[in-house]
């Protein structure tokens, strides 16, 4: 089961469909955003959607102006020129983790279930939960906690792992949820092994690094006016989003001219978007949800 898709309206709507445009949805999951997408488009519109997950590519569209790509968008300029485009009129991109991928309990992204340390969005990985949680250094483990995590006491976790997997190897989830007791009082344990979760998914995926490289990727295949519409949904996320969107960079001060005016490759459109009450009671991951939109200049 894929989730219902987040803000989908407004974030289609963020991107201001032209009939015959071309557009991509770089997180195509069960299609919901593709196919109100296709919706709006005309005859000679096109779209484009990638996804690297192996099941996502079961929920692939029968429409003669759609194509699935299966890679990770982090290669949207090198796959889109494969097939002959160099420049679209929007990009759309959803960061979240699909409900089909927590509810598949051997995927191990869920803490809901005991299951092998996998955490992998694409099997094509070599990197997986294991290798993180069983073959990083104290030092690296930790990192990893309070940068993808948010952990406060990251330094006593990452101790802890080091030292249970002295004795046995870690390899389940429960395994870890064991190694890690003394950290999970009952009243707070579903919030914090969530944090836990999410700092080695990113860390197993490179989630950061590959947000970064597609937007740094963006502004080049935009056309003038191009729309560029993004859901996250922690921090992390947000803050690269929108940094980005106003800086045209990640770190430090953006370029400036000779008359102190600063030069940036896009511009955003409205203010932060968030989901209506209604709709986070009707899907709860809906909460964390935050939509901007940004035109190329």
């Amino acid at each position: 089961m894929y989730h219902n898709p987040v803000l989908l309206k407004e974030s289609v709507d963020g991107l201001d469909i032209k009939e015959n445009g071309i557009y991509v949805d770089v997180t195509f999951g069960g299609g919901g955003h593709s196919k109100e997408i296709l919706k709006r488009l005309g005859t000679a519109g096109k779209l484009f959607a990638f996804d690297q997950d192996e099941d996502a590519q079961a929920n692939n569209l029968d429409d003669e102006r759609f194509v699935l790509i299966a890679e990770n968008f982090r290669y949207i300029a090198q796959f889109l020129k494969f097939y002959g485009i160099r420049k679209v009129d929007g990009i759309l991109a959803d960061f979240g983790v699909s409900s089909h991928q927590f509810d598949q309990a051997e995927r191990g992204f869920s803490t809901r279930f005991d299951a092998d340390l996998d955490m992998r969005m694409s099997k094509r990985n070599t990197l997986s939960a294991f290798e993180v949680v069983n073959k990083y250094s104290y030092d690296d483990l930790r990192n990893v906690l309070f940068e993808y995590g948010d952990i406060r006491n990251a330094n006593a976790m990452a101790k802890v792992i080091v030292a249970s997997r002295e004795s046995e190897e870690i390899r389940t989830t429960d395994a870890l949820k064991r190694a890690l007791g003394q950290f999970l009082p009952e009243h707070k344990q579903h919030k914090i092994l969530a944090q836990i979760y999410q700092a080695i998914r990113i860390e197993v995926n490179q989630e950061i690094a590959v947000i970064k490289e597609f937007l740094e990727q963006v502004p080049e295949l935009l056309n003038d006016n191009g729309r560029l519409s993004v859901i996250s949904y922690h921090s992390l996320e947000d803050r690269l989003v929108k940094r980005f969107i106003r800086a045209g960079q990640f770190e430090g001060e953006p370029e400036k001219d000779f008359y102190g005016n600063i030069e940036v490759p896009m511009k955003k459109v409205g203010g932060l978007i968030v989901p209506s009450r209604e709709e986070i009671k009707q899907n709860n991951r809906a909460r964390s949800a935050k939509l901007r939109i940004a035109e190329k200049l």
